[in-house]
């Protein structure tokens, strides 16, 4: 059974990292498993990262959001508690 997602056809394939690959691929130091698609996604992961971990603005901006989802995860487990104290004081409202 073939998976209809999965396109086996190489030759039909003309995306960069199927060209980028095939360059590589001829360089005689590079590994017969190497993979340019993980390998480019790789670098800009850790550029990315590189860029959190040294840039001060980029820190404040990602330690700011992190405190406003800490700030709207606190107020909606506020919210959930008045919630169940409601429903609680109604159930003993009923008896």
């Amino acid at each position: 059974m073939q998976n209809p997602y999965i396109d086996n056809n190489t030759q039909n394939n003309n995306s960069v990292f199927s060209k980028l690959e095939q360059n590589i691929n001829d360089l005689p130091f590079v590994p017969e498993n190497f993979n340019a698609a993980r390998f480019i996604s790789g670098v800009i992961i850790g550029a990315g990262i590189a860029y959190l971990l040294t840039n001060e603005k980029a820190q404040k901006a990602v330690l700011k959001s992190i405190a406003k989802a800490g700030d709207l995860l606190e107020c909606g487990f506020e919210e959930l508690k008045e919630r169940f104290e409601d429903a609680k004081a109604e159930i003993n409202a009923q008896k």
